[in-house]
C-alpha cells in the first residue's frame, strides 16, 4: 500500500518535471526560433551608439524658382567618451582646431553619457577644420554629417524670410512660420559597440537615411525685390531715417512680389544683431497714422455714396474747420479756397476731409473702415501681424469722425493699407493678400498645395474705382505726388505726411512721410507703397522726400514689365524745382567715339568701337545729366 503511494508521488514528480522541462525547451525554441528578431532588435539598441546624420531642410523660392534661402550639407563633431584614453590629449587637440578653451571640449568628452555632441564648436565646422580633424585620427571622435542654412543673398528680403537656429530649426519669420513643411527628418548611423565602448566587428553598422523637406515657393519676385531693396537702400544712405518700409503688390490678385523692411540684418549672422532688428516686419508689425494716404479710403467712400460729382461740384477750404471747438487745420496756411473735390483730393485739403467724414455720417464711414479691413488682420501668410488701431465707433464722437477722415488718430499697418488702395484701384475687389504660391515636392518639385487668390468682397463698384484711377492720376499730374510722374506712363497714387505720436502725444519735428501709388493707373498691374520715419531731412513731405523713390521703383518695374509708354498720359503741371527732362537718342550702330550728347551721361561697356545696344532705349525722356549704358562689345576673333 505505501508502496503503491511512493510510486504515484514519483509519478506526479516524472510528469511534472517533464512539463516543465517541455515548457523550458518550448520556450527556448520560442525565443531562439520565433522571437530571435525583437530580441535581437532589443540587444542591438543595447550595443548600438546613434550619430545623427542631418537631413536638408526645404529651400525656399522665388515666384521664378530663385533660390532664397538653402541647406548646404556640413560636418559636426561627435565624440564616445568611453573610447577616449587619454581626454586631456585629446581636449587640447580639438581645442586647438575649434579655436576655444580646452576646459569648454574637456568637460564634454569626459560625461558619462553613451555619446556627445560637441556643441557648439564642434557644430558646422569649416571644411578645413574638418580635414584637421580627421588627420588626426583620435580614438573615440567622429564627424558627422550636418547642414548649415543659407541665404545667399544675405540681407536681402531678412524679416520675410528669418532665420533657423544651431539646430536647423525656424527661430523667425517664415522659417517659423512654415517649420512643419521645411524641417526635414534626421538619420542616424548606428554602430555597435561594447559594454566598455569598443566595437563589435561580428556586427555591421547600420544606416538610417535622413529625409528632405518640402520646399516653399513665394510671390516675391527678386527683380522686384532687388529693386526695392535699392531704393531703399539709397533711401537710408541718403535721409538717414530711424527706419523705412516698402511693399509691392499685384492688386488684381494680393500677391506681395516685394517686401523690405529698414535696418535690415544678415540672416546668416543673425546673432550679431538686436532682437528689435530681426524681429520687426515693418510692413506687417508697425502700425502707425497713416496720414494723408488714407484720404483715398474717405474718397472713394464718398463718391460710392453719391456725396458728391468730384469735377463739378466743389468745397471752399478757408484753412480750417472748427469740430467740437478744436481747430483742424489745412497744411496751407490760410486754405486753397474754392476747389472742386478732385482738386482737395490733389491738394490733400485737411479742411475738405472733414467736411466728406461729416458728410459720410459715423455709421457709413465705420461700415467703410470695416469694408476695407481696418481694424483687423489681414489674414496675411507671415507672422507678427498686427490689426492696427481705430477709435470705438460705438460712442465716437463728431471730432473723432472728422480726424478719421484724413487718417490722423488711427493707426493702420502698411500692409492693411497698400490691400485697401488695391481694392481702389483694381475696379472695387478686396483681395487677401499672401506671400506663399505652392508648396513643393522636395524631389519631384511638382506642387503639392498651391495657393489662389481670395477675393474677400466687393468694397466700391467699378464705376467708383474708375473715377478714383483717374482721380489719382491727377493727383501724380498736378497734385502733391508729382514726384512720381513718369513721362510716357499714366501713374496714379498720394502721399502722406504724418506726425508721429508717442504715448499719445505728437512728436515736435518728427514725421512718417510715404508715397502710395499704382501702375499704369488705367490697367493696374503693380502697387507700391514706401515710407521713412522720421528722415533727417529739411524738406518733410511726402511727395518731395518719398514719391521721387517710388518713382524710381515703378519706372524700372514698368520696363520690366515690357510696358509700353503711351502718348495718352495726363499732362503734367512744370514747376521751376522739377528737373529738365532730355530725349535720348538713337546711338545704335554708331561708333562710340563719335557720339556726344553734353547732357547725358554717356557710360561705355565693352571693348569694342561700335555700339550694338543702349539703355534706355531710343525715345525715352530721362532728367538732364541721367546715365546712358552703350554697350560695345569687341569684335570677335574668326
Amino acid at each position: 500500500m505505501l508502496s503503491t503511494r511512493i510510486k504515484k508521488r514519483i509519478d506526479k514528480i516524472v510528469i511534472g518535471g517533464t512539463v516543465i522541462f517541455a515548457l523550458i525547451i518550448g520556450k527556448l525554441a520560442y525565443v531562439q526560433i520565433l522571437d530571435r528578431e525583437t530580441l535581437f532588435s532589443k540587444a542591438q539598441d543595447l550595443w548600438e551608439r546613434d550619430f545623427p546624420v542631418s537631413g536638408l531642410r526645404g529651400n525656399v523660392l522665388d515666384i521664378n524658382g530663385e533660390v532664397l534661402a538653402t541647406d548646404i550639407p556640413s560636418t559636426s563633431v561627435m565624440v564616445v567618451p568611453a573610447q577616449i584614453t587619454d581626454p586631456d590629449s585629446t581636449a587640447q587637440q580639438l581645442a586647438d582646431i575649434l579655436e576655444t578653451e580646452k576646459e569648454n571640449i574637456y568637460k564634454q568628452i569626459t560625461r558619462k553619457v553613451s555619446t556627445q555632441r560637441i556643441v557648439p564648436y564642434g557644430r558646422l565646422i569649416s571644411n578645413e577644420q574638418a580635414k584637421a580633424i580627421d588627420h588626426l585620427d583620435l580614438t573615440g571622435v567622429y564627424l558627422v554629417q550636418d547642414s548649415l542654412r543659407y541665404y545667399p543673398n544675405g540681407a536681402y528680403l531678412a524679416q520675410v524670410l528669418g532665420f533657423t537656429g544651431v539646430d536647423n530649426q525656424g527661430l523667425a519669420g517664415l522659417e517659423l512660420q512654415y517649420e512643419e513643411i521645411l524641417k526635414a527628418n534626421k538619420g542616424s548611423m548606428k554602430i555597435p559597440f561594447d559594454a566598455k565602448g569598443h566595437p563589435v566587428k561580428i556586427y555591421s553598422e547600420r544606416y538610417e537615411a535622413p529625409g528632405q523637406g518640402m520646399d516653399v515657393m513665394l510671390t516675391i519676385d527678386t527683380r522686384i525685390q532687388s529693386i526695392l531693396e535699392r531704393e531703399l537702400n539709397n533711401a537710408m544712405e541718403r535721409y538717414n531715417p530711424d527706419s523705412a518700409w516698402g511693399l509691392a503688390m499685384n492688386p488684381n490678385t494680393g500677391e506681395i512680389l516685394a517686401m523690405v523692411s529698414k535696418p535690415d540684418f544678415d540672416p546668416n549672422h543673425y546673432q550679431d544683431y538686436d532682437e528689435s532688428v530681426y524681429n520687426r516686419n515693418l510692413p506687417v508689425w508697425m502700425s502707425y497714422e497713416p496720414g494723408s494716404t488714407f484720404k483715398t479710403v474717405t474718397f472713394s467712400a464718398g463718391l460710392e455714396e453719391g456725396l458728391f460729382d468730384m469735377e463739378h461740384d466743389g468745397y471752399y477750404d478757408r484753412g480750417y474747420e472748427i469740430v467740437e471747438g478744436a481747430r483742424l487745420k489745412s497744411w496751407k496756411a490760410g486754405g486753397h479756397g474754392q476747389q472742386t473735390y478732385m482738386q482737395c483730393l490733389q491738394n490733400s485739403s485737411n479742411p475738405c476731409f472733414v467736411h466728406i467724414a461729416q458728410m459720410l455720417g459715423g455709421d457709413n464711414l465705420s461700415k467703410y473702415l470695416d469694408a476695407f479691413g481696418f481694424g483687423q488682420k489681414t489674414g496675411v501668410d507671415l507672422p507678427g501681424e498686427a490689426k492696427g488701431i481705430l477709435f470705438n465707433t460705438d460712442d465716437w464722437g463728431l471730432l473723432e469722425q472728422s480726424t478719421t477722415g484724413f487718417g490722423q488718430g488711427i493707426s493702420v499697418t502698411a500692409i492693411q493699407l497698400v490691400t485697401a488702395f488695391c481694392a481702389i484701384v483694381n475696379g472695387g475687389t478686396l483681395y487677401q493678400p499672401y506671400i506663399t504660391k505652392a508648396i513643393l515636392h522636395p524631389t519631384t518639385k511638382d506642387p503639392i498645395v498651391e495657393v489662389k487668390p481670395n477675393a474677400v468682397r466687393q468694397v466700391i463698384s467699378e464705376d467708383t474705382s474708375f473715377k478714383m484711377r483717374y482721380a489719382l492720376e491727377s493727383v501724380v499730374a498736378l497734385g502733391g505726388a508729382k514726384g512720381a510722374y513718369i513721362d510716357g506712363y499714366k501713374i496714379g497714387g498720394k502721399t502722406g505726411t504724418a506726425q508721429k505720436a508717442k504715448d499719445g502725444a505728437y512728436l515736435s519735428g518728427e514725421y512718417i512721410l510715404s508715397t502710395i501709388a499704382a501702375a499704369p493707373i488705367n490697367d493696374p498691374q503693380i502697387v507700391v507703397y514706401i515710407a521713412l520715419d522720421a528722415p533727417k531731412s529739411n524738406i518733410q513731405y511726402g511727395g518731395t522726400v518719398v514719391s521721387p523713390i517710388v518713382r524710381n521703383v515703378l519706372e524700372d518695374v514698368l520696363t520690366l514689365y515690357e510696358v509700353k509708354r503711351t502718348d495718352d498720359q495726363m499732362a503734367k503741371i512744370k514747376l521751376w524745382t522739377d528737373p529738365v527732362t532730355i530725349e535720348v537718342g538713337d546711338y545704335i550702330g554708331k561708333e562710340y567715339k563719335k557720339v556726344k550728347n553734353e547732357n547725358l551721361k554717356l557710360v561705355k561697356i565693352g571693348e569694342g568701337d561700335v555700339v550694338v545696344d543702349q539703355l534706355p532705349s531710343p525715345g525715352v525722356k530721362i532728367d538732364e545729366q541721367g546715365t546712358v549704358w552703350l554697350y560695345c562689345p569687341a569684335a570677335s576673333a574668326e
